[in-house]
């Protein structure tokens, strides 16, 4: 890998980071946990769109262990890392399906995922079956959040420059 592409990624990560740091200040916005904007993922599928999906797993997995040392959560790594895996996967099976083309679909069933697999990740942790009883209220909130990420990620793939490495 070129140092060009590492500094790149680097910067999406770090990009990726400062949004999960900020997002993570601001007081939830409905009373069910595991409810947020999930805007970090926009850095997810804007990178599985320029660059592709290993690209794409480097900046997550690297965003997900920082975000955990910065916020001081380390136990959160279990969550975000089932979450963001099983999301980064759907979004690159998504993504390849429709060509590239649909960001709004490939980023709703991303974020989605990115609910199922927090919540199987809570299954396994917490062994509570009744952790599943959130999944309709989870699948709303990844359709709405999904459908802004999706946007944010259509239109600064239109108006950000590609690079070439």
């Amino acid at each position: 890998m070129s140092t060009r592409k590492i500094t790149l990624l680097a910067v999406y990560t770090t990009i990726a980071l400062t949004i999960f740091m900020i997002e993570s200040a601001i007081p939830p916005l409905v009373p069910i946990p595991g409810v947020k904007l999930g805007l970090a993922n926009i850095v997810t599928l804007f990178v599985i769109k320029r660059h592709g999906i290993r690209d794409a797993a480097l900046v997550l997995f690297m965003r997900v262990v920082l975000a955990s040392i910065f916020a001081g959560q380390i136990v959160s790594f279990t969550y975000s890392i089932a979450g963001g895996v099983l999301c980064l996967l759907v979004m690159g099976l998504i993504n390849f399906i429709l060509r590239g083309e649909f960001l709004f679909v490939t980023s709703v069933f991303g974020a989605i995922a990115h609910n199922i697999g927090q919540i199987l990740a809570a299954f396994f942790v917490l062994k509570m079956s009744g952790i599943f009883a959130y999944i309709p209220f989870l699948i709303i909130s990844g359709i709405i959040t999904g459908l802004f990420t999706g946007l944010a990620v259509f239109f600064a793939e239109k108006k950000i420059p590609k690079l070439i490495l």
